[in-house]
């Protein structure tokens, strides 16, 4: 990811300069490394106020937005800056600070508002920092480095925690996946992840462990998603607040009680040193803690003078020098190396037997978070989706580094790994499409749309005769690609037959451009469609163009038609991940 940050990552604010891109940049790093030389000098020569000189005539001003769970540590640092006289080239520090959920800041943020009410904006993860960049309308957020750690781990109640063998069991983020999936003692909660920066690092970290497990992972994924949906909080502050009261409540089956959460170092620590509810026990999994990492931005740095760059890294420092460092520790957080604190881990309920110290540094890319966005999304929401896959015989083609498979092994491959992504609720049916495929019609329905976890007269589930299906797909040697009146039809039949409450989508895979010249015009179906499109009834069309036949500019504007959107698969083997991503996006839209 796209990390705006000093030189050492990790080091500390004082041995760090600022590095920043771009042409005032520059200069204002010149700037700054002359005064610093100026103000050395003149220090030595006694030139300068000290710390203690008045200095209530000269103050820079400095607003800042922070995570509410830093924004205390932050705050008393502030108050450091105030009560000691702390100044920034001889003006006093005015600092005002506030603390605001990080995803409402990046909203706020990308709606390209010129005048924010902040100038400093420290989040909890920098997923939020980069989320912010991919709005195209966004303010520029410029890092300076990270402020504190804290990892992201799950947090048991004493019952579910000594069901699962704390503290010496330790697990795998899969492993406590499947924890959670095999027993109802261990009902696991979260806040919702498109709100919480802790819920989607760890959704992602147990995609990934899942991933490693094999030919099953994906299930114990979608599975682990579904079981914290159903005990979800809508921010990390709320979380704690849905585990049991006390030893008692814990032993009473109340399904809406979660037994264990998922929760930051920090939150835990919070939450023991408040000493109301249950301890936590904390569960540290083997294959690594993703961190939330606070990072330190300045917001539209153009509108800030020189005066406030140079206070804005003053603060910086004064929140890592030793005094930042141990109000930061008191208050439960991690140095911005993630080192272990005995002290933190003990409060927040870790023990020596779990591996407190295997923290991922890295912060996941963007395509982790989106995956790990849309798996949510399917999951917490129930989707309707009719699956139309191109037939034609151009899908006998080999795909470059894949052996002799073809496109459409491929591409069956990768939707049969996508199907195990969704949960008996969710309704999928398919249909396949080529010129002159059943009599003078270029399309068939395979599998008519309904719940996975439906059963026919013969015992069979939806999910079973999708997979067979999938399994029979094969190219028709001389077919072509009848792409315009298989998209009308099967859009008409995902319109009439929308479904309430669930998320309802047309996924159209092809491998070429419309080859039925008998068909409705591009700009005839583009009308249909727009004439179609009931907003009360949205079923956008996501259109996948596989290969290098295939033209996602001319998919570009059908599918806007619907309130949809195309997308160039150079990989057939990625195509359910581009679905996930796709159904995140239009979703959203």
């Amino acid at each position: 990811m796209g990390r705006h940050s000093l030189p050492d990552s990790r080091g500390t604010a004082e041995e760090r300069p600022p590095r920043r891109a771009g042409r005032r940049s520059v200069v204002i790093g010149t700037a700054l490394a002359l005064a610093a030389g100026t103000c050395a000098v003149a220090a030595a020569q006694g030139l300068l106020p000290s710390f203690g000189d008045s200095c209530a005539d000269r103050s820079v001003r400095l607003r800042i937005v922070a995570s509410p769970d830093i924004a205390p540590a932050v705050r008393e640092t502030a108050e450091r800056a105030r009560r000691q006289r702390i100044t920034s080239d001889g003006q006093c520090l005015a600092l005002a600070v506030t603390a605001r959920e990080s995803r409402e800041v990046s909203l706020e943020l990308g709606t390209g508002r010129r005048d924010p009410a902040f100038d400093v904006w420290i989040p909890d993860s920098e997923a939020w920092v980069e989320r912010t960049r991919l709005q195209p309308e966004s303010l520029p957020v410029a890092g300076l480095g990270e402020v504190a750690s804290s990892p992201v781990v799950l947090a048991a109640a004493p019952s579910a925690a000594g069901i699962m063998g704390w503290p010496k069991t330790t697990y795998t983020w899969a492993g406590l996946a499947a924890a959670g999936l095999r027993s109802d003692q261990l009902r696991m909660g979260a806040a919702d992840p498109a709100n919480s920066a802790t819920a989607l690092l760890a959704l992602g970290r147990i995609a990934a462990s899942a991933r490693a497990m094999g030919p099953d992972g994906d299930v114990v994924a979608a599975g682990a998603a579904k079981v914290l949906s159903q005990r979800v909080a809508e921010t990390d502050a709320l979380v704690p607040g849905t585990l049991p009261r006390d030893e008692t409540d814990a032993e009473r089956t109340n399904p809406r009680r979660s037994q264990a959460v998922i929760l930051s170092e920090q939150a835990a620590h919070a939450h023991n040193a408040r000493d109301e509810g249950v301890p936590l026990a904390l569960f540290y999994p083997t294959d690594g803690a993703p961190l939330l990492d606070y990072p330190y931005t300045l917001v539209d740095e153009r509108r800030l003078d020189l005066d406030e760059n140079r206070a804005a890294m003053r603060f910086l420092r004064l929140l890592g020098d030793t005094e930042g460092r141990a109000t930061l520790a008191r208050h439960g957080f991690r140095d911005r190396r993630a080192t272990p604190a005995p002290a933190v881990v003990r409060r927040a309920g870790g023990d020596a037997a779990q591996p407190a110290s295997a923290t991922l540094t890295q912060p996941p890319t963007a395509k982790e978070v989106q995956e790990a966005l849309a798996m949510w999304t399917i999951t917490v929401q129930a989707a309707r989706l009719t699956t139309v896959v191109d037939a034609s015989g151009s899908m006998a083609a080999p795909v470059p580094g894949h052996g002799d498979s073809s496109r459409m092994e491929v591409t069956r491959a990768s939707l049969l790994q996508g199907l195990a992504t969704f949960t008996p609720e969710d309704e999928v049916g398919l249909w396949e499409f080529a010129t002159r495929l059943d009599g003078e019609r270029d399309y068939r329905e395979l599998v008519p749309t309904a719940r996975l976890g439906e059963r026919a007269a013969d015992g069979s589930t939806q999910q079973q005769r999708l997979v067979a299906a999938f399994n029979g797909l094969s190219p028709e040697p001389d077919g072509a690609t009848g792409l315009y009146d298989t998209t009308l039809a099967a859009y008409r039949a995902a319109r009439d037959s929308y479904a309430r409450g669930k998320f309802n989508a047309l996924v159209i895979l092809t491998d070429g451009v419309n080859e039925d010249p008998g068909s409705v015009s591009r700009e005839a179906l583009v009308a249909q469609l727009k004439a179609l499109a009931d907003p009360e009834r949205p079923v956008p069309l996501i259109a996948l163009a596989i290969g290098p036949d295939a033209d996602v500019r001319e998919l570009g504007p059908i599918a806007a038609a619907t309130g949809g959107a195309a997308y160039r698969v150079s990989d057939p083997t990625q195509i359910h991940t581009v679905i996930l991503k796709a159904i995140t996006a239009v979703g959203r839209g």
